[in-house]
């Protein structure tokens, strides 16, 4: 693939179609260029490569593009990779709120990108996943979000996991099956299961296979080791090999792409879970998968960035409102496994417990069904 130099340079105009979120969303909206963008590219026409842009004083974001897909050109596919990068820092739980140019220096100084990954395009619509890169530091973890996107007007508008957009494209875009569609709406039905504090179960297993063990060496903490919901779990060792399995059925995305050590499960009853750090993980693109289906092996992978000092999976569970607004969520009182998970006074604290026993970081944990 041809690389190229991909710029999106602020500010400018907010373009039609973005919810004006408080800002930097409003700040980083930007005008994009009119692409060509109706018809596929000819065949043999070049697709976007990969490029890494250093951050400038004068105000280039730092993206790295992705793109395997032949049905748009380079320009439409340049130009989708700005809107999608615009929304994921506007929705970032780090740079909300900030300048446009404090965003860019924060990511230029710790010489991190926004990564955008178009895995398919037909004629005036695409599809894909984007993500931050974490910070080089332990317990740090990447910011990642599915994107549906729809060419109106001579404009890319993007949805994000976390807006509206992204819920009217999930459904109408032919870019989504019928079975992940549903799987996106089903937190609707479901709100007494998925609501943040709520005591309940949620129907998932502990990410390896029923009746191993591994060990809980890292309780509830937030996704990003930040303030977020106490969304997160790390294990290790045990007796399953290491092997890391989807804690329940879904459809499956490699955040990182192929080799990267990052899945996102999504499934059916509301939930979605996350899976960091795996080594030889299997690329999923939207694939259906079933209950404990392989996802990798615990590891060490830094595909987002992030730090490891052992091998382990960064476990994170994740709901979606009736807006389909993907957002992780707190473990305090959850069932996961057949065990209740519960936060400590201090995020890798806390402690599960399961028919009159209690475990604490550091110790096994049997997965169980009930």
């Amino acid at each position: 693939m041809r690389k190229s130099l991909l710029q999106l340079r602020l500010p400018s105009p907010v373009r039609p179609g973005l919810l004006l979120k408080a800002g930097l969303g409003l700040a980083l909206a930007t005008s994009l260029t009119t692409a060509a963008e109706a018809a596929p590219a000819p065949p043999g026409a070049p697709t976007a490569g990969t490029s890494a842009v250093a951050a400038e004083a004068t105000g280039v974001l730092p993206v790295t593009l992705r793109s395997a897909q032949r049905t748009l050109s380079d320009q439409s596919t340049r130009a989708l990779a700005q809107a999608v990068a615009a929304d994921a820092l506007a929705q970032s739980a780090e740079t909300r709120g900030a300048t446009a140019a404090q965003a860019v220096a924060r990511l230029a100084d710790a010489k991190r990108e926004v990564v955008v990954d178009v895995r398919s395009a037909i004629a005036g619509w695409a599809r894909g996943v984007a993500y931050i890169e974490a910070a080089t530091v332990e317990h740090a973890a990447p910011q990642g979000w599915l994107f549906v996107a729809r060419h109106v007007n001579g404009r890319w508008v993007t949805g994000l996991e976390g807006d509206q957009e992204f819920a009217g494209f999930v459904a109408t875009s032919p870019l989504v099956p019928a079975a992940e569609r549903g799987n996106l709406k089903a937190f609707a039905e479901k709100k007494a299961t998925a609501t943040n504090g709520t005591l309940a179960a949620t129907g998932l297993l502990l990410p390896w296979m029923p009746d191993y063990y591994m060990t809980m060496s890292g309780g509830p903490h937030a996704w990003d080791g930040g303030s977020g919901p106490w969304s997160s779990m790390d294990f290790s060792g045990g007796n399953a090999s290491g092997i890391v399995r989807s804690s329940g059925s879904g459809t499956a995305t490699s955040m990182c792409g192929a080799g990267g050590g990052w899945t996102r499960v999504i499934h059916p009853n509301g939930f979605s879970t996350d899976y960091y750090h795996m080594h030889g993980a299997t690329y999923y693109n939207g694939t259906a998968v079933g209950r404990s289906a392989y996802l990798g092996t615990i590891g060490v992978d830094l595909c987002a960035g992030g730090a490891a000092s052992g091998a382990h999976v960064h476990w994170g569970l994740r709901t979606y409102d009736a807006n389909m607004n993907g957002q992780y969520t707190n473990l305090h009182g959850r069932g996961i496994g057949g065990w209740t998970f519960y936060h400590g006074g201090a995020q890798y604290g806390g402690y599960a417990t399961r028919l009159g026993v209690t475990a604490y970081p550091g110790q096994a944990i049997y997965n169980r069904f009930s």
